[in-house]
């Protein structure tokens, strides 16, 4: 009885959030590497998404804005890069290493928004690794 108990909380704790979508934005951002390289800004990355995007027909909004109440009125100051089929966040970086501020800034935004997966994309790394981020206190 504990192990069928057991077994079935690893089953849910390893259960991937969106595996066709993620898998399908994981791919882009190998394109877009493959493309530009390591040595890009991070416009150009962004530039690039947002063209496979379209290209794979996936519903998207750039640049959109955190809620005028969790950025404490500061309209525009805060924004996501993508937001993919109203699910996935992407955050888009050009630099030389992830830092602690940039899991807990998608962290933030992933609350603000009240999603439970965020991807966030080292574009200036040799080898690209793309990090899910979870907010597992999405209610959706």
């Amino acid at each position: 009885m504990l192990m069928l108990r057991i077994m079935r909380i690893r089953d849910k704790s390893t259960k991937i959030i969106y595996p066709e979508l993620s898998y399908k934005l994981n791919g882009i951002f190998y394109e877009v590497h493959n493309e530009l390289g390591f040595y890009g800004k991070e416009k150009q990355y962004s530039n690039a998404i947002e063209l496979y995007l379209k290209k794979n027909n996936l519903k998207y909004e750039r640049e959109k804005a955190l809620p005028v109440s969790f950025s404490e009125g500061n309209i525009g100051k805060n924004v996501i890069d993508f937001l993919v089929e109203g699910r996935i966040l992407i955050e888009v970086k050009a630099k030389r290493f992830i830092t602690r501020e940039d899991y807990s800034q998608t962290q933030r935004y992933l609350r603000a928004f009240n999603l439970k997966l965020g991807m966030l994309v080292n574009f200036h790394d040799r080898i690209l690794k793309p990090k899910r981020v979870i907010n597992s206190m999405a209610k959706e």
